[in-house]
């Protein structure tokens, strides 16, 4: 489980709504997060699944943690792994790998 920043972000990013199994489909959903990639986001009620990646607390204007969206390709990359056409491996598809991963 990730520490966040407040408990305004952790109360959105751990509420799941009862009506709604997905979180880009609930008009009370604020915020997405994915722990692979350590990103949070505002969620955009279009329709989809767009959201805006943020890098500020809403709530307490706390710096959040920077993107590893780019260290995770990367890494992916280093094992011969294309995520386009292969199977990611379990511990990719968690935030597992960011502790197994060497930081440069």
């Amino acid at each position: 489980m990730t520490d966040h920043c407040c408990e305004s972000m952790t109360a959105q990013v751990n509420t799941r709504c009862p009506h709604h199994a997905d979180p880009f489909t609930c008009p009370d959903a604020l915020i997405d997060f994915t722990p692979r990639f350590q990103e949070y986001a505002l969620i955009i009620h279009d329709g989809g699944t767009s959201s805006l990646t943020i890098d500020y607390c809403p709530w307490c204007g706390h710096r959040l943690p920077e993107s590893q969206r780019d260290r995770w390709y990367d890494e992916l990359e280093h094992l011969g792994v294309d995520p386009a056409e292969d199977e990611i491996p379990p511990m990719f598809q968690r935030a597992d790998w960011l502790a197994a991963a060497p930081q440069d």
